[in-house]
C-alpha cells in the first residue's frame, strides 16, 4: 500500500483488508472500511459470522490451523490482516508481515495480546505498570498453589479467551476445582493442546474503565475514558464520559501510552484499567475495538470503529468531537441484549425499543444461539449518565428475544 492511496474493490488496485474473526465488532470496521471502498475479506469459524453479511467475500477456517490460514493468505494476498479475535496461529502472522503484509497493529502485538500471559508479563515485568498480583499455571494443583499464595478470593481466567469465557471468581477453597474445569474448558485453546490460566489476586476496585487508544499516522488518540460493568468478565453496560478525578485521568492516560507504545503499529487498543481510590492498575489491552466501546457509536462523531479503520489504512485519526457536547444530551450509555437457549433469534419489540427517547438499536445478525449469546447492543443518549443508562436499559428490556 502506498500511504494515502485507496483503491477500487474488486479491481487490480483494490485495498484489500482480510478480518480474521467477524464478530459484531468486526461487523463495524468492515462497514467502516467500506466507506473508503476497501475491499474486505471477512473470515470466521463459522459460516454466517455477522461481518460475512456485509464484507465482499468471506471463508470459514479454524483459524488455529496455521496450514489452513497460511493458505487463506497466499489465495488472498491482503494489503492489510487485521486479527479481530485471540484464537489465531500467530506465527502466521509474522511470517506474512516479514513478507510485506500489514499486521494490525503488529505481528508482535498480536502475539502477546493473544494470551494473557505475555501482556501480563509485558505490562507488569517488563513496563512496570501498576497490575493486580498474579500467578500463571497449567494445573489444578498450580491453582490451589496459587490461591494459597495470593489468597481468596481469586479470579480464574484461561490465558486465551474473550467475553468472559472460562473465567470464575473463587471466593472458597471448594470452588478451585470447578473453577479449574471452567477455564480448561472455556478457552478459545481448548482441544489445541495444554490449558494455561491466570490466578489474579482480587482487587476491590473503586471502578473499572475502558481507555481507546488509537495509534495512527498522526499519532495517538485518547477518546474520553468508558465506564462499564461486566459480569462474569462479560460486558453488560457501558457510557461516557466515565467521571475521573483530573490526577486519575492523566495516570491512566500514561498507563494506555505506556503499553501501546510498548505494543506498537496502528490501529485502536481498548485498554482495560481498575481505579482504586486515586491509583490505576493494568489489566488488559485488546489491540482492537473493544465490546465496551459500542458506546462510541452514539458517543462520538467517530466511532472507535471509524478509527480503528483509519488507523489501521495508514490514515490520520483525529480526536472524536464527543456529540452532544454543550447541549442537554452531552452523556451516552450501551447496553447488551442476551439470548439464552438453542435456536435461531427472532427479534420481538423492536418498535417499542427504538420508542424509548433518542434510542438506537444494532441486531448483529448472529445465525444461532447455543447457550447463551450477546445478540444486540442497545444505545441511547441523556442529560447525565444516569439518564443515558436508564434509556439503554429501557430499551433493552423493551426488546425481547426468541429462540426458534
Amino acid at each position: 500500500m502506498i500511504p494515502g492511496t485507496l483503491g477500487t474493490p474488486g479491481t487490480p488496485s483494490g485495498t484489500r483488508v482480510l478480518l480474521l474473526g467477524s464478530g459484531e465488532l468486526g461487523k463495524e470496521v468492515a462497514i467502516e472500511l467500506a466507506r473508503f471502498g476497501v475491499e474486505v475479506v471477512a473470515v470466521d469459524r463459522y459460516a454466517g459470522a455477522p461481518a460475512m453479511a456485509v464484507a465482499s467475500r468471506s471463508h470459514v477456517i479454524d483459524m488455529l490451523d496455521a496450514d489452513a490460514l497460511r493458505a487463506l493468505l497466499e489465495a488472498e494476498h491482503p494489503d492489510v490482516v487485521v486479527p479481530e479475535v485471540e484464537a489465531i496461529a500467530t506465527h502466521v502472522l509474522a511470517e506474512v508481515e516479514a513478507a510485506g503484509t500489514r499486521v494490525v497493529p503488529t505481528a508482535r502485538a498480536a502475539r502477546l495480546t493473544m494470551d494473557r500471559e505475555g501482556i501480563r508479563r509485558l505490562a507488569a515485568e517488563e513496563l512496570s505498570l501498576p497490575t493486580s498480583p498474579y500467578v500463571f499455571t497449567d494445573s489444578l494443583a498450580g491453582v490451589r498453589s496459587a490461591v494459597e499464595q495470593l489468597g481468596l478470593p481469586v479470579v480464574v481466567k484461561p490465558v486465551m479467551s474473550s467475553s468472559g469465557h472460562g473465567q470464575s471468581l473463587v471466593r472458597t477453597p471448594e470452588e478451585v476445582e470447578a473453577a479449574w474445569e471452567t477455564a480448561r474448558t472455556g478457552g478459545r485453546a481448548a482441544g489445541h493442546g495444554a490449558v494455561r490460566v491466570i490466578v489474579e489476586g482480587f482487587v476491590p476496585f473503586d471502578s473499572e474503565i475502558t481507555l481507546l487508544t488509537v495509534r495512527h499516522a498522526g499519532g495517538v488518540t485518547f477518546c474520553d475514558p468508558v465506564g462499564h460493568v461486566q459480569v462474569d468478565g462479560d460486558y453488560r453496560e457501558s457510557w461516557q464520559p466515565a467521571a475521573l478525578l483530573p490526577g486519575v485521568a492523566d495516570e491512566a492516560r500514561r498507563v494506555a501510552g505506556a503499553i501501546t507504545e510498548a505494543l506498537g503499529g496502528w490501529g485502536i487498543f481498548g485498554v482495560e484499567l481498575f481505579v482504586v481510590g486515586d491509583r490505576v492498575l493494568f489489566s488488559e489491552v485488546s489491540p482492537r475495538p473493544h465490546d465496551t466501546g459500542l458506546v462510541t457509536l452514539v458517543s462520538q462523531d467517530l466511532s472507535e470503529f471509524a478509527l480503528h479503520a483509519r488507523a489501521l489504512l495508514g490514515l490520520p485519526a483525529p480526536d472524536p468531537l464527543r456529540l452532544g457536547a454543550g447541549t442537554s444530551e452531552q452523556a451516552a450509555a450501551s447496553c447488551a441484549v442476551l439470548a439464552h437457549g438453542d435456536g435461531v433469534p427472532v427479534f420481538e419489540g423492536v418498535s417499542e425499543a427504538l420508542g424509548v427517547p433518542t434510542a438506537q438499536l444494532r441486531l448483529f445478525g448472529k445465525p444461532s444461539v447455543h447457550g447463551h449469546r450477546r445478540v444486540a447492543v442497545t444505545l441511547a443518549r441523556g442529560a447525565t449518565v444516569d439518564e443515558a443508562r436508564a434509556r439503554a436499559r429501557a430499551a433493552a428490556e423493551a426488546l425481547r428475544v426468541r429462540l426458534v
